[in-house]
């Protein structure tokens, strides 16, 4: 499992938060402007609001940022029209990837990643091309010195959970999405902490890449999260560590 574990890709992007703060922030109250627009601005009766909110705090963006964006989807202040988009493409060496767009104009950002895709040596592809790929689960990344494998996998599991896996100094526990919310609270009620909560794509298999073919991809991936759109990215490449570390 080296090398593709979900909790390497995560190390990778906190990695460049500092770096890339704002426009993450951006990207975030974006994120929460849709969820209160779709569900309402009550987080508490809104789930996927709330888990914008939660994750935008877990980065620090400003409360005032958070609020704003509420405001604007519920129409207190001035509205945005957002659509919720999956671009599908294939990276270096055939690597498959999925990225996850909020967008106001897709003729826009379907032109902005096709010419990521071909600077990077990977096409942009038909909608369908390689999400089949992919599961949508819940996922949740905890830090092994945390707690033991038996006493997760006793939580999680009666919580709802699929599957408990540790890998690369990382429990990675995956359940159904509309399990997710019971998980989260199963693991917070029992004082484990996550490094990442979220429901995402996980591939069902991935490529092997050599070094030079994982900075490439790696590359490709900065370049997308560099978007304004793309909100999540995801890929079932196996990228070697040397190729991280550099």
């Amino acid at each position: 499992m080296a090398g593709h574990s979900h909790s390497a890709n995560i190390a990778h992007r906190k990695g460049l938060v500092d770096a890339k703060r704002g426009k993450l922030f951006s990207k975030l109250c974006r994120a929460i402007y849709v969820a209160a627009r779709n569900g309402g601005g009550d987080p508490v009766m809104n789930l996927r609001l709330r888990y914008a909110i939660d994750k935008a705090r877990s980065v620090s963006c400003p409360k005032d940022n958070i609020e704003r964006s509420i405001k604007k989807a519920t129409g207190e202040l001035g509205a945005e029209n957002f659509e919720e988009l999956i671009y599908e493409g294939y990276g270096p060496s055939g690597v498959a990837v999925l990225c996850e767009v909020l967008t106001d104009n897709r003729n826009r950002t379907a032109g902005d990643l096709r010419r990521v895709f071909e600077n990077a040596g990977g096409n942009l592809g038909a909608t369908g091309c390689v999400s089949y790929l992919f599961a949508y689960k819940g996922l949740f990344i905890i830090d092994a010195q945390q707690t033991t494998e038996d006493a997760l996998m006793e939580i999680a599991l009666e919580a709802g959970a699929d599957d408990v896996q540790l890998i690369e100094g990382y429990f990675e526990v995956t359940c159904d999405p509309k399990e997710f919310e019971a998980v989260r609270k199963a693991l917070e009620d029992a004082a484990i902490p996550t490094e990442s909560a979220e429901n995402s794509y996980i591939p069902a298999n991935y490529v092997d890449l050599d070094v030079e073919a994982g900075k490439k991809m790696l590359r490709l991936k900065d370049l997308l999260e560099e978007n304004d759109d793309v909100q999540n990215v995801y890929s079932n490449d196996n990228i070697p560590e040397e190729a991280m570390a550099e």
